[in-house]
């Protein structure tokens, strides 16, 4: 398992962070607050406020792939 922090800043990026982390296998969850919702969900990110940072955790162990994936998003 590894645990990222995010900001998603704008609609597209909503869209492209959707796009890339569902093409992981693995399980991927945001949490915001006391909320842990899908990532690959784009309806279940857009109930989430966006303005703060959210936590990405994926549930496999291949950390650099991960971190090369979404190192546009992570702060």
């Amino acid at each position: 398992m590894r645990k990222f922090t995010i900001r998603l800043k704008e609609i597209n990026d909503v869209k492209e962070f959707v796009n890339t982390v569902s093409r992981f296998e693995e399980d991927v969850d945001l949490v915001s607050g006391r909320y842990t919702i899908d990532a690959k969900s784009i309806m279940g990110i857009f109930s989430i406020d966006l303005a703060k940072p959210i936590e990405v955790i994926v549930h496999g162990d291949n950390e650099a792939r991960y971190a090369e994936a979404l190192k546009a998003y992570i702060i």
